[in-house]
């Protein structure tokens, strides 16, 4: 529930960043501005920059912002202003901008001191624990038997990881046979059970001398490395942590604010 309430904490203050942005003006129809946050609620990414979509896009964007401020101008004209429910809902979306920018400007206040990022660091160390990792190889056949033949070729060589390099890419129906079988490294929840246990139990060096069966065929394994399960560093984590930590700190704030207007606020369910 918590973390519900920080997500949704954390997607105001995102929703409202967007107040924050430098309002380049990109046009003005019959007066009114265009500017980037305008944008902004079109590209719906605050990561996406309108510079770095192609030009014929930037115009799209724009034509369609400026079709709508035409027809909310004509709307704006109409006697739909004059009615209780444009100036109802006028007066929730007064509302809800006070709260964006309320929200906006209180985040801007929280000042984060490393020894409170430090003293988190420890107190959710489980949270930061890279998991063990795996770097293999494998050579994917169809049957048992063109399996047990591999490994047989295995068994006699004399460079071991030479040979097996050779026979990925010479036999291997898996699309990294052309690599020589290289997987690269990989935690064992990203390979089905039936291959992560068999690649686990391998010293750095071995191979599995009898073959794998998955739902892709009949695997032979080469572990080259392993990574056992380690904690982060703090330095590593750091950028992170502050953002937890903030989002942590700002819930918080708010949820202490919303206690204090609730004793003195009349609240009736209906």
């Amino acid at each position: 529930m918590k973390k519900t309430a920080l997500s949704f904490v954390a997607s105001l203050v995102i929703a409202s960043s967007t107040f924050a942005l430098d309002n380049k003006v990109y046009a003005t129809v019959n007066g009114d501005e265009i500017t980037s946050s305008d944008i902004a609620v079109i590209l719906r990414n605050p990561n996406l920059k309108f510079e770095s979509i192609p030009k014929e896009q930037q115009k799209q964007v724009l034509d369609s912002l400026i079709e709508q401020k035409l027809l909310s101008q004509k709307a704006m004209k109409s006697n739909i202003v004059n009615t209780d429910e444009y100036k109802n809902e006028l007066n929730k979306l007064k509302q809800t901008l006070a709260f964006q920018i309320w929200m906006r400007d209180l985040s801007k206040n929280i000042k984060i001191d490393e020894k409170d990022l430090k003293t988190f660091y420890n107190q959710n160390r489980s949270k930061y624990i890279a998991k063990a990792q795996l770097k293999a190889s494998h050579i994917l056949v169809k049957t048992e038997q063109e399996a047990k033949e591999l490994i047989k070729k295995l068994e006699v060589s004399k460079n071991i990881k030479q040979t097996f390099t050779q026979l990925a890419k010479d036999k291997s129906t898996g699309p990294s046979g052309v690599n020589g079988g290289e997987l690269g490294w990989f935690t064992k929840d990203r390979m089905v059970p039936e291959f992560s246990d068999s690649a686990d139990k391998l010293a750095k060096g071995e191979f599995t001398k009898k073959a794998v069966k998955t739902q892709f065929g009949y695997h032979i394994i080469y572990l080259d490395d392993k990574k056992n399960s380690t904690t982060q560093s703090f330095d590593s984590v750091k950028n992170k942590i502050t953002q937890e930590y903030s989002q942590k700190v700002f819930y918080d704030m708010i949820k202490t604010e919303a206690q204090k207007l609730k004793t003195k606020a009349k609240i009736e369910y209906k």
